[in-house]
């Protein structure tokens, strides 16, 4: 099935065009007071649990990274093989990299060796946001991403992680947070069509507010109870989804 048809948001092209000066001023403010945290420590890849095999991978940006925390057991790939391993064997891998778009993701995929995962989850958007990539190219890409995963390792179940609330960011000022979290709320509104209309993806609505409490300390990327709350959702998608393990595990 092809992308949705994205529309045009008159009122967020009409704002962009008007605060132009003002956006580009305070990008480059953002980019020259951005704190740059390092990469969380911790292997990626490797086996956890007992129980059914269960084969992941997760592909994105620096969120899948763990940017925000200082190890893996704190990020998205240690606290999801966490819930997981009391279920299942997981052979897990993760494949990501700080200001990766989609377009990487697929070159990555791309260059991949066939091979089978039971389970892929995905986390992109946020930099094709901000790096103005257009819907319309963005959709594109997400398909092709899609495809690419399926036909290359062996038709795994796609958990697409929605886009956050950028426009909750605490390092983004305002008027560039309001105008960078219409863009995203829109970009996630299309990944949501996009995915519906695919029977091997689940996309996943971010529904946590955001704020310095449970973000980290550039005030960009999420903090541990973030990531807690998403491994949580993707874990469940996978525990309930009687084609991966028993239905039953998702209670227990």
């Amino acid at each position: 099935m092809s992308e949705p048809e994205p529309t045009r948001d008159y009122l967020d092209i009409t704002a962009r065009v008007l605060l132009m000066p003002v956006l580009l001023g305070q990008a480059v403010h953002v980019r020259t007071s951005y704190i740059e945290l390092p990469e969380p420590t911790g292997t990626r890849s490797g086996v956890i649990g007992s129980g059914p095999p269960l084969q992941l991978l997760i592909i994105g940006d620096s969120s899948a990274l763990g940017i925000g925390v200082a190890t893996q057991a704190d990020a998205l790939l240690g606290q999801l093989t966490h819930r997981l391993g009391r279920h299942a064997t997981v052979t897990y891998d993760l494949v990501a990299k700080t200001g990766a778009k989609t377009a990487d993701a697929l070159e990555w995929v791309k260059d991949l060796p066939k091979a089978k995962y039971d389970v892929v989850v995905t986390a992109l958007g946020v930099n094709d946001v901000t790096k103005g990539v257009s819907l319309r190219r963005w959709l594109r890409q997400q398909a092709a991403l899609f495809d690419q995963l399926t036909s290359r390792l062996d038709h795994p179940k796609i958990i697409v992680s929605g886009l956050p609330p950028i426009g909750q960011f605490p390092l983004l000022p305002h008027p560039l947070r309001w105008v960078l979290g219409r863009q995203a709320a829109r970009f996630d509104r299309h990944l949501h069509m996009l995915a519906a209309g695919r029977p091997d993806c689940v996309a996943l609505k971010f529904n946590m507010g955001l704020d310095e409490s449970n973000m980290s300390a550039d005030g960009f990327h999420p903090g541990p109870l973030v990531y807690a709350r998403w491994a949580d959702e993707v874990a469940q998608v996978v525990l309930t989804d009687p084609d991966l393990l028993d239905a039953d595990l998702g209670a227990s």
